[in-house]
């Protein structure tokens, strides 16, 4: 590497330098032990193997449009780590010339180490996503002293099912969009909150009317949804918010197309809301209730067979009957 480099790879913070094919041509020590990547292991790589896929188009298009005018850009990225956590990272890159080429010198500033209240780090962003979606649901179901071990049993199956999808289909989800559909998941059933409780709890079966009525509780809830983002209007909780909205209220549709509250069909049902779909009925079939007692582990199977292809996707069902000969049944 040229002598005029070696400043810039004294600097306390994490430098890359790349060529203007963008090629890696040196990184300093402090980008070594922040990152996790050696110099043997990137250098001579395209710098887009760093990327995470979680920092918006529109930041490389900013930065490929001032570079393009030989001009220096800065913003934040996220990228991952050698052991693949996020690294979020106010990024300042220059166009350097040197003897005939062009140089792109990459000075980062770990934002994770940044005072608490300037920046907010990814575990406690979803710490505090999870903990406030979690208020949002029990205080729109505060009526059912038992709701709360429902929607944490919801939110465990969610998580559970995902990952299994996961594994057998070679990490198609980030770990990003199921760590929110499991945050949204508790969200589910917000709009009986506008059902009357004689309905709701009502011992029995119930009657062509009260069916309908309960049947209005996808769009209550995404209507509350509706109001909570339009009063929130907050970043930090945009992707959650759409999430949970869609399982709010697509999660009572069915495969063939004969669910509620809009008879969509397929993958017509949204991913998330599919998911849902299954954990919430396994649960709601093997817990007792007032009006009901509670099915047996090899029933709620034997229904989830029975109901493959056409209340749910038959991908998932297949992947959720073995779920449990791998580990216990959440408590």
């Amino acid at each position: 590497m040229n002598t005029p480099f070696s400043y810039y790879l004294m600097l306390a913070d994490a430098v890359i330098i790349t060529d203007h094919t963008h090629r890696i041509v040196a990184i300093n020590d402090a980008y070594e032990r922040i990152t996790g990547h050696k110099r043997e292991e990137i250098i001579g790589l395209q710098a887009g193997i760093l990327k995470s896929g979680l920092t918006p188009k529109k930041t490389y298009d900013q930065l490929k449009q001032h570079l393009m005018n030989g001009q220096p850009w800065s913003g934040v990225f996220v990228n991952r780590k050698r052991n693949k956590e996020l690294w979020h990272s106010n990024i300042t890159i220059s166009p350097i010339s040197l003897d005939g080429s062009v140089y792109f010198i990459g000075i980062f500033r770990d934002l994770g180490q940044i005072t608490d209240g300037l920046y907010v780090s990814e575990k406690r962003k979803n710490k505090i996503q999870h903990e406030i979606l979690k208020v949002l649901a029990l205080s729109c179901e505060i009526r059912d002293p038992h709701i709360e071990s429902h929607l944490m049993r919801v939110q465990q199956l969610t998580e559970q099912l995902l990952h299994a999808y996961n594994e057998n289909n070679g990490g198609l989800l980030s770990e990003d969009y199921i760590q929110q559909v499991t945050n949204a998941s508790i969200m589910h059933d917000i709009g009986k909150s506008g059902i009357p409780e004689g309905i709701l709890y009502k011992p029995g079966k119930l009657t062509f009317y009260e069916r309908n009525i309960i049947e209005t509780h996808p769009l209550i809830g995404a209507d509350i949804l509706n109001r909570i983002s339009h009063e929130l209007d907050d970043e930090l909780f945009k992707e959650e918010m759409l999430i949970s909205k869609s399982i709010v209220e697509y999660h009572h549709e069915k495969w063939d197309g004969t669910g509620y509250p809009h008879q969509l069909q397929g993958d017509g049902i949204p991913f998330e809301a599919q998911i849902v779909s299954i954990v919430d009925v396994y649960d709601a079939l093997t817990s007792r209730r007032a009006y009901k007692d509670s099915w047996t582990h090899e029933q709620t199977m034997d229904y989830f067979r029975s109901q493959k292809g056409s209340a749910f996707n038959p991908e998932l069902v297949d992947i959720f009957i073995p779920m449990f000969s791998k580990q216990a049944l959440p408590a």
